[in-house]
């Protein structure tokens, strides 16, 4: 897999002090001074912006920086002692590089300032109206998250309770849609008296041999009866962007490409095939099914029938079709029957 870098950006992390969002490179908070914790991690800044050429230069030479085993202050790679107590660093911990961020998470909502009021862009640090520092803006809930949202804050004793109302509307709205499909097709609505005016049936026989079928560009290994094979390879590339925690405030954009391989195959099968369709029709109730002479490389395929009532009625011709020849020859011609029609008019059961 090659792997390709597109440049550097800096992430951010909040401190859990203050809730104040800060830029990754800030190693304390800059609202109430606070270090970094370990367990602080970097996250998705509001704005995606790559640092200076120079920037990136200097932050490939860099490692990952290391918190002090005495008083936690997080330190760049290439300090040998704490800037904060001067304690050795060597007992120092580094902190965790190479997970992936997720990028999804940088879209941030508006942030009202408690201070002045002003409602402020989510990538604000400072309260454009009077300057001070501003809590870290809530990032939005994706729909898929939303019942795992939801168990979360009943896990840590949430009162919040389900809009009963809301789930209520949308089960009433669904279950008139169901209850009006079935009024206009399935239910019957009416019924009406009718006399049988003409009965009709086609039967139909296939009639099938072995034919040459040709297959072309077919994905993936041909039959293993096929013959006149022409198989071919086609590649392409597929590269996927990500966004690497350096564990120094900064992560680098990569893109990891891959070739991806198809086979493609033109090919040709011996398939039994319909060459001649018998039909055979009648307005009678006995219908009865072509039998066509066959060659010793010939065979019938599954035969059919189809079947259609007709009525008089006070409300116009109604058709039905049965669903099978015994059903369909209790309708003599003259013969009267009830039927149930749907709110659309059609036939939904003959009695």
């Amino acid at each position: 897999m090659a792997r390709k870098s597109k440049g550097f950006i800096e992430l951010e992390w909040t401190c859990p002090n203050c809730e104040t969002r800060n830029k990754g490179f800030e190693k304390s908070c800059v609202n109430c001074g606070a270090p970094q914790p370990e367990d602080v991690q970097f996250e998705a800044p509001a704005e995606k912006k790559f640092v200076s050429d120079e920037k990136a230069e200097e932050l490939r030479g860099r490692s990952a920086d290391i918190h002090c085993g005495f008083c936690g202050t997080r330190n760049p790679s290439t300090a040998e002692t704490c800037s904060q107590c001067g304690a050795d660093l060597s007992e120092g911990k580094a902190r965790q590089a190479g997970r992936e961020i997720d990028m999804s998470a940088g879209d941030l909502e508006p942030v009202t300032c408690s201070n002045c009021g002003t409602v402020n862009p989510g990538a604000n640090n400072n309260c454009e109206g009077c300057g001070a520092a501003l809590p870290s803006a809530a990032k939005p809930t994706p729909p898929m998250a939303a019942s795992t949202a939801f168990a979360d804050a009943a896990a840590k004793g949430a009162k919040k309770k389900p809009n009963w109302l809301l789930l209520g509307g949308i089960g009433a709205a669904l279950a008139v849609c169901c209850i009006a499909i079935l009024m206009l097709f399935v239910f019957p609505s009416s019924s009406v008296n009718a006399t049988v005016a003409d009965v009709y049936w086609q039967t139909s026989v296939p009639l099938q041999e072995i034919r040459a079928v040709d297959y072309n560009d077919e994905r993936g290994n041909p039959p293993s009866d096929a013959y006149n094979v022409s198989c071919r390879d086609e590649s392409r590339e597929v590269c996927e962007e990500k966004t690497i925690d350096r564990g120094d405030g900064s992560a680098e954009v990569v893109e990891d490409c891959h070739t991806e391989s198809e086979q493609y195959c033109d090919y040709t099968v011996d398939e039994w095939t319909t060459i001649q369709t018998y039909t055979l029709d009648g307005h009678d109730l006995n219908p009865f099914y072509e039998q066509p002479n066959i060659s010793s490389d010939q065979r019938l395929g599954d035969q059919s029938a189809d079947f259609t009532v007709y009525f008089d009625t006070d409300k116009g011709e109604k058709t039905y079709n049965p669903g099978n020849v015994n059903e369909f020859q209790r309708f003599q011609v003259g013969s009267t029957w009830t039927l149930k029609l749907n709110a659309l008019g059609g036939v939904v059961d003959v009695e």
